[in-house]
């Protein structure tokens, strides 16, 4: 008796595909791009990645949203995301830490964004710098801000997430880095609120960030070793 083919065969080979996996790449930064943008970042035709974008569309993978005359697309949701950041930490288990510190490597390695958290070198270290601090607090295996994480972050500005069914902090292990980074809606909140008063740029392009002076004044008592 043939078993059935598992249900994740289909969308296991629609990632594999080396153009969409570059789109999906693109697509982890946490924006919407554009068809255009994501034909240019994977190398391929309009009419190609059109095709390819079809096919992530009926998978579920990734939704499109109209704005006038354009179309955007993102990821569908975290749930597609977090399995993408599974399978580049497996891609990641063989020897070759050196390829981080090459070319365009580098700088994904020093800061980028993972769909809608902060992660690498500069992640993993402001999570390590709020767990040291006890801005954070573990908690059944969650964590939470402690009464003085809440009043740090309010002089900083931020407003904290209202939680409706999503986890509001937990680590997530960093690919490149193999330690934790923090994620879920704080540190989602964390990232927009970074990008939004320049403590953090986006790199053109790319999933790459950097951190600017206002954002070490900001974050550096967190960022001490």
């Amino acid at each position: 008796m043939h078993q059935p083919e598992p249900r994740f065969a289909r969308i296991a080979a629609l990632i594999g595909d080396p153009t969409r996996a570059r789109m999906l790449a693109v697509l982890m930064g946490g924006q919407a791009v554009s068809a255009g943008e994501l034909a240019r970042a994977a190398g391929v035709t309009p009419q190609t990645a059109s095709s390819h974008v079809a096919q992530l569309l009926d998978s579920a993978l990734v939704v499109l949203r109209v704005q006038g005359r354009h179309r955007y697309l993102r990821l569908a949701d975290a749930e597609v995301a977090h399995a993408l950041e599974a399978l580049s930490l497996v891609a990641e288990r063989q020897p070759g830490a050196s390829k981080w510190e090459q070319g365009a490597y580098r700088p994904l390695k020093a800061a980028r964004t993972c769909y809608s958290h902060l992660a690498g070198e500069l992640g993993v270290a402001l999570f390590d710098g709020m767990l040291r601090d006890r801005t954070l607090l573990p908690e059944a295996g969650e964590l939470r801000l402690s009464d003085a994480g809440h009043a740090t972050w309010a002089a900083l500005g931020l407003v904290l997430p209202r939680v409706n069914g999503a986890r509001f902090a937990y680590p997530c292990l960093d690919w490149s880095e193999r330690r934790d980074h923090l994620a879920g809606a704080l540190a989602t909140a964390v990232l927009e609120h970074a990008l939004a008063q320049d403590w953090l740029r986006r790199a053109a392009g790319s999933r790459a960030l950097s951190l600017t002076p206002k954002g070490r004044a900001a974050l550096g008592g967190w960022l001490r070793s």
